[in-house]
């Protein structure tokens, strides 16, 4: 009797319907009007084969691994993909020595593209700019991240940005009903359910309805019923788009809350940026400087706890790591509040915008010859004046009757009146 093949079974196995929907043509690509509608700008670089390098930015299921794709099936240029969570720069190495080849043999570009670049760090990354520059690869990253914030800015200058958007709802029925097999019909209910537990992601919406055909068990012809949809969602994972609006009504939400003294509030609005997979660390920067501009010398403490807890985080990690984050945005959300700080210096910024650069006293000035203490400078006095002579008298800080400020208030009060 004949053995099967070890890896007979691998070979059959069908791959997921997300990836065999991709389009094989950009006519077919739903979505992104803004960016391949025609006479768009990249729908002419990609017809024309002018591809710079790019990145695309958008949330999950927007299409930018298929937009690159499709770049890759209509360009002249060798295709190379990795991913920044597998792959590092020993890999981008072997693929420039084949574009080198490529290049110097036959005079032919290679399309590298990057899923995920935002997981490279800035060695890595740095490690691209050479072969763009002198266009041995043209690069092509995808992110989820806002490329401002995790991509190096030699990289970003030499890319153009493009923003993919959510898809629509009508972009995804059209997805789903072009993916829904010919024998098989779908209630309207259930239709309507995938497209909004998918919050705008593609893949997210033909996963369900490949769970939902596999969970049908009544006789031909297949009904995808509502009953079916809700099994193969089972949990609707929560609204949250990282670059999108949900974002910032999010983080809003949590400075606020802090900002108004609802620790309870605050730990609710954290909790639902992490468990919707919110990058901890821009949390961390975020209460650092709410602990400056909101708390400030109320509780010169706060900053101390905001920074540690950055600190602890990078020490400590997921999952543990939401332990230190809690405590520090009940602590914030708790302390006294006092901007007295952060106004000081949006009123000296703006002095010096109208009055320009005024002269520094001279007996505050640096007098390190004999001429120069000549001149006055460094000279004391009894009572001396610190800011420049057009500007004497003016109050940039003013400090609260709020937690520790109070005494900082008591005690330049009293520097005044000579106690």
């Amino acid at each position: 009797m004949e053995k099967t093949p070890l890896f007979e079974t691998e070979r059959k196995v069908s791959p997921p319907l997300a990836e065999k929907m991709r389009p094989e043509k950009l006519e077919d690509f739903i979505g992104q009007e803004h960016l391949v509608g025609p006479g768009r700008p990249l729908c002419q670089q990609i017809l024309k084969d002018q591809i710079p390098s790019l990145i695309f930015w958008g949330p999950p299921g927007s299409g930018k691994t298929t937009l690159a794709r499709l770049i890759a099936k209509q360009t002249k240029a060798s295709f190379h993909g990795l991913s920044a969570v597998l792959s590092g720069v020993k890999e981008l190495k072997e693929i420039v020595e084949r574009a080198q080849t490529d290049l110097k043999l036959h005079g032919r570009k290679t399309l590298l593209f990057i899923d995920e670049i935002h997981r490279w760090n800035k060695a890595q990354q740095d490690a691209l700019l050479p072969h763009i520059e002198n266009g041995t690869i043209i690069l092509i990253g995808a992110t989820t991240e806002n490329p401002s914030f995790e991509v190096i800015g030699p990289l970003l200058s030499r890319t153009k940005v493009y923003t993919l958007r959510p898809l629509t709802e009508e972009e995804l029925k059209k997805i789903i009903k072009r993916a829904l097999p010919a024998e098989a019909t779908m209630e309207p209910k259930a239709l309507d359910f995938i497209i909004s537990s998918s919050d705008g992601d593609a893949r997210r919406a033909l996963n369900t309805l490949e769970i939902a055909i596999g969970l049908i068990t009544s006789p031909p012809p297949p009904l995808i019923t509502l009953s079916i949809v809700e099994q193969a969602v089972q949990k609707k994972s929560l609204l949250y788009d990282k670059a999108g609006e949900e974002h910032y009504n999010l983080i809003s939400a949590f400075i606020k809350s802090m900002r108004g003294s609802d620790p309870d509030a605050a730990i609710y609005y954290l909790a639902r940026m992490l468990e919707a997979g919110e990058e901890p660390l821009f949390l961390c920067r975020r209460m650092v400087i709410f602990a400056s501009e909101d708390i400030g010398n109320a509780d010169p403490q706060a900053i101390q706890v905001a920074v540690s807890t950055m600190q602890a985080f990078d020490f400590v990690g997921m999952p543990e790591g939401w332990i230190p984050l809690a405590q520090c945005a009940t602590y914030l959300a708790s302390a006294p509040k006092s901007n007295a700080s952060y106004l000081a210096y949006k009123k000296a910024k703006a002095d010096i915008a109208e009055t320009g650069h005024q002269p520094v006293p001279k007996h505050l000035r640096n007098a390190p010859t004999a001429l120069m203490k000549a001149e006055g400078y460094g000279e004391h006095s009894i009572k001396e004046e610190y800011l420049p002579e057009k500007l004497r008298g003016r109050k940039y800080y003013k400090p609260t009757e709020n937690g520790h400020e109070k005494e900082i208030r008591r005690y330049l009060e009293s520097l005044k009146k000579g106690e």
